[in-house]
């Protein structure tokens, strides 16, 4: 058995009734579950369809996200989640290159990067380079000014948690921005780069070994044996080509807002829905959210 998720911006709750009853009925559903009034439906269907990307492209143009997933195991038992423009809204680096002048050139790069148009770990040293004399308390104040979540976050790492998941932050970014984003947000590890730094300034380099793609899997496989579950009971999200690893070794990997690369390799795509929609789509109902 499938079962299909449909899930639209919670600002604008725009989920018409009578599409999700349209939907289910042309695809042969059993009775709508209402998640959120307006927000996110749920039905089953027998198998997924054969006009199931056709049908997710039209959606898209009404700002409905389309999921189709087996509708066993579908509640995770761990969330592993990215943090630059996942968890947040921003991008790290390209905010301490702005501190340090060299914003729109280091966005450039990281662009590239996350679209898999650069190798990640030349990348990173390239633009951690650009970073050098800038002083380490300027860290806490990007922290403090320019970092801001994505909406949904608490109450996705915090529901799951109260239902019994273990929350893992793993990022190419780095652990001073990790430590407190996993802090504010409830996970219980972390794990990214570290900058280096002398004499209170960042040095231009970055510790080694560099957590990019591969080490994300590495981190999955590592916390999913600690814990004695598999790669099965993993729920991932992530928005980079750095993250397709993982996305597509766990249990569900979900592509949030992602790059065009990273859509074309994933099943589940959310691009109008916010972190709650990664609840709906274990068959959570907004009256179970911890808030």
């Amino acid at each position: 058995m499938q079962v299909v998720t449909l899930i639209t911006t919670p600002k604008e709750r725009v989920l018409d009734a009578a599409l999700v009853d349209s939907l289910r009925n042309a695809w042969g559903g059993g009775d709508a579950n209402w998640l959120a009034v307006d927000e996110a439906a749920e039905f089953v269907i027998p198998a997924t369809p054969d006009n199931h990307w056709d049908v997710w492209a039209d959606l898209q143009n009404a700002c409905v996200d389309l999921i189709v997933q087996p509708l066993e195991n579908r509640r995770k038992k761990m969330l592993l989640a990215d943090m630059d423009s996942t968890m947040i809204r921003q991008e790290c680096i390209d905010e301490l290159a702005a501190e340090a002048g060299v914003g729109a050139h280091v966005a450039g790069i990281t662009a590239r990067a996350m679209n898999g148009e650069l190798d990640f770990d030349a990348a990173l040293i390239e633009r951690v380079g650009l970073l050098k004399g800038l002083p380490e308390a300027m860290i806490e104040q990007v922290l403090d000014t320019r970092i801001t979540y994505m909406p949904g976050g608490y109450e996705l790492v915090n529901t799951m948690k109260a239902n019994g998941a273990y929350a893992a932050l793993v990022s190419g970014g780095f652990t001073a921005f990790t430590a407190r984003v996993a802090a504010s947000l409830g996970f219980d590890e972390n794990r990214a780069n570290t900058l280096i730094v002398s004499d209170g300034k960042l040095t231009g380099d970055v510790g080694r070994p560099i957590l990019g793609k591969v080490a994300k899997v590495q981190a999955l496989q590592e916390i999913t044996t600690r814990l004695g579950i598999s790669a099965d009971d993993v729920l991932a999200v992530g928005d980079g080509a750095n993250d397709l690893g993982m996305l597509t070794l766990a249990g569900t990997g979900v592509a949030l807002h992602a790059k065009p690369t990273v859509q074309e390799q994933c099943d589940v795509r959310i691009n109008h829905g916010d972190l709650t929609a990664l609840l709906y789509l274990q068959g959570y109902g907004r009256d179970e959210f911890v808030t």
